[in-house]
């Protein structure tokens, strides 16, 4: 929101210099981005043409205008603030008058509660030079006399007003009512739109004539040809606003203040004060009563505030006097409660909240303004005595924390990125039709919910690449959203680079497979989860660099003992999407993981399996197993047959070699094993051990046809 220093001060005076002003503003919670003094102004009055750049917050859609920001300033010096006496006055004719040439029906009374419309005869010309000089300072391109005087008064106060060249409206009629089926109109920026049903719109007999609250057509456009115009000043919901700009893509001045939420009751003082602007430059006539459409007038919400819960919430008695001021000069009524079941050593207040004020609708909301106003420099930074315990940690942030505290330990740094994306990334790691879309997305880049975090947290590699950072890993917790699965917490992460730090003492090595499969089982492992990995097919992996990870549910929780849960999937990121999302894949290979967290946590094993045990007494006996196998078998099937047969006292599975080459078959592999034998009870004997050897050569003999080297 751009203000003109010197049109600020027609409505309050400003009793300190540029610099305090802008410091003041910013305490109050209005950002001033930038202060533009514009250079072809003299020396002696550039102070005075500043131009501020402020940033008003979603909440305060009554600061979108110059009157907004005279009134808090008003408040910060107590000042008064000087309203242009029309303002004061408003649309004072009988709601129910009538225009002989003009009819006004309200079809949507529930998008727009409040309508009103006057008839001028107009002298359409070039504004004077001091409205031109104000609205191009702002950014806003001067076109005629009567469309300035419209965004003079926008700028103003903050409420759109539009005007209609009465002889292009067929029936010299507006209804203000839903689109129909195909209607279509040609806005003001030359563009033709296609209508939806659920738009709301300003129409003659025939068709629609503007978007409501976003921007007129230009069949009703007013020209140097137009002699009677229809000015209108009116309240459209914010909801109807909002979504028809989203929908449209569309958004004007108008459409911003619009759809954040204006005053109800600002159409008859906007539309007055169009009406003397045009008067004071002496373009208009005015023609017939002014038809004023109001069928549920709006009441104005009252609050109570006690003096004890402001001294509460903020720690700190303000006076009475303070208080009082500070909210009469905002613009709301208080009134006094008396009565004898109020306490004698509070004060007590019925707070009428003006019809401007959107975002207040509770005690709190009040006691921040006072707050805001006072000073929150000005509060003591003390605790709140604690009367009972907090409330205990919930699961779901003992396990978002636990696996924090596992990945960053694993040199990981965590990344959080939009939960919407684009439709072709979706589609990479998803099946089209399980994707979730937006009925409005904010852009033609986040159409969709994300059915994967892995887009997300490739594009966080790729902008961490580009800033010439070589060695990056990532991970990322969120939510993933799919038409079958709904939404469902996940885990990825994604390497790249090295995996030990450059030092002269030895060479560097660069990520591979195993690292970040060293990772996911170091996170299962976490959850009392022992992880099985099984080949995998994807099209976003590579084939051969990829495998899913698997579990076993715990009983009685399986009823199958075979049956095994799906938990996600690791492997080398395909060059090809790499590439798509503009990772140079040649340079370097990205590996990812993605870990479905419901069904991690769902099969987490007992909590027994988390507890300290003690260092095994007796010691171990270990044996070194090379067979020769069929390459294609997976290594965990080798695993799980050995365990099969060897029992309880087989401690330790681990591979420590795999050799292809001379001397070895074609189609063959030699692996090599190391088994760990330990009893908790007793000491192992020779005989024993090399009894569970021979039976575990012979299941792999019998089973796989494997053969001993």
């Amino acid at each position: 929101m751009k203000i003109l220093l010197s049109w600020l001060r027609e409505f309050v005076t400003i009793p300190v210099d540029l610099n305090e002003l802008v410091t003041a503003l910013n305490m109050r919670g209005f950002e001033v981005g930038s202060v533009d003094i514009p250079t072809q102004i003299p020396d002696h009055l550039r102070a005075d043409e500043a131009i501020l750049d402020i940033e008003v917050t979603m909440n305060r859609p009554d600061c979108l205008s110059i009157i907004g920001i005279a009134r808090e300033i008003a408040t910060i010096y107590d000042t008064p603030l000087k309203l242009p006496q029309q303002t004061t006055q408003g649309v004072t004719e009988d709601a129910q008058a009538k225009n002989d040439a003009l009819s006004v029906v309200i079809e949507a009374t529930d998008l727009c509660p409040h309508y009103i419309a006057g008839l001028v005869d107009v002298d359409v010309s070039e504004s004077p030079e001091w409205m031109i000089n104000r609205l191009q300072a702002i950014g806003i391109r001067p076109i005629n006399n009567v469309v300035d005087s419209s965004n003079y008064v926008l700028m103003e106060m903050g409420h759109p007003t539009h005007a209609f060249d009465l002889e292009q409206l067929a029936g010299q009629a507006l209804k203000i009512r839903r689109a129909k089926k195909g209607e279509r109109i040609q806005t003001l920026d030359g563009v033709d739109r296609q209508l939806k049903k659920e738009m709301l719109v300003i129409a003659d007999a025939n068709q629609p004539q503007a978007i409501a609250g976003i921007m007129g057509g230009t069949t009703s456009e007013v020209s140097d040809n137009t002699r009677t115009v229809v000015i209108e000043s009116a309240y459209f919901q914010p909801t109807s606003v909002r979504h028809t700009s989203k929908q449209l893509g569309l958004s004007t001045e108008a459409s911003y203040r619009f759809e954040r939420g204006a005053d109800v009751c600002g159409p008859a003082l906007a539309l007055a004060r169009v009406h003397t602007l045009l008067e004071k430059i002496g373009a208009v006539r005015k023609r017939g009563p002014i038809i004023n459409q109001y069928p549920v007038p709006f009441e104005k919400s009252s609050i109570r505030l006690r003096h004890s819960r402001l001294r509460r919430l903020l720690g700190q008695t303000i006076e009475k006097e303070l208080l009082v001021r500070l909210l009469e000069n905002l613009g709301f009524k208080l009134v006094p409660l008396v009565g004898p079941e109020l306490p004698d050593d509070d004060n007590w207040w019925n707070v009428e909240v003006p019809s401007h004020r959107i975002d207040v609708h509770r005690e709190a909301d009040i006691i921040e303004e006072i707050a805001r106003h006072y000073g929150y420099d000005r509060l003591p930074t003390t605790f709140p005595p604690l009367t009972q315990p907090p409330d205990p940690i919930g699961p779901w942030l003992e396990q978002a924390r636990l696996i924090r505290r596992i990945l960053t330990t694993s040199g990981f740094s965590e990344a959080i990125t939009f939960t919407f994306i684009d439709r072709s990334a979706a589609v990479a790691f998803h099946q089209e039709r399980e994707l979730v879309e937006l009925a409005n997305p904010l852009s033609e880049q986040l159409t969709v919910l994300r059915p994967s975090l892995l887009p997300g947290i490739i594009d966080s590699l790729v902008y961490n690449r580009r800033r010439e950072r070589h060695d990056i890993r990532l991970f990322e917790l969120g939510n993933c959203f799919s038409l079958v699965d709904g939404e469902s917490p996940r885990v990825a992460m994604i390497c790249t680079g090295a995996s030990n730090a450059d030092h002269w003492s030895g060479p560097t090595r660069s990520l591979d497979l195993f690292d970040i499969k060293g990772v996911v089982e170091r996170l299962c492992n976490a959850f009392g989860v022992k992880p099985e990995f099984d080949v995998l097919s994807n099209q976003t992996l590579v084939p051969g660099r990829a495998a899913s990870v698997r579990t076993k549910p715990t009983p009685p929780e399986g009823s199958d003992g075979s049956k095994q849960i799906e938990l996600g999937n690791f492997g080398q990121l395909s060059p090809t999407v790499a590439e798509a999302h503009g990772f140079p894949s040649k340079i370097d290979e990205v590996y990812v993981a993605e870990i479905d967290l419901r069904a991690l946590t769902q099969i987490s094993l007992s909590r027994d399996s988390f507890r300290v045990k003690p260092p095994p007494r007796y010691p171990s006996m270990v044996r070194d197993l090379s067979i020769l196998l069929d390459e294609s078998l997976p290594a965990s099937s080798v695993r799980e047959s050995i365990r099969s047969v060897a029992g309880q006292t087989l401690a330790e599975i681990k591979e420590f070699d795999r050799y292809r080459g001379e001397g070895i078959p074609k189609g063959l592999v030699s692996l090599s094993l190391r088994l760990t034998f330990q009893s908790s009870e007793r000491t192992l004997t020779d005989t024993e051990v090399q009894q569970t050897m021979t039976a575990v050569v012979s299941a792999l003999e019998k089973t796989y046809n494997a053969s001993v080297r």
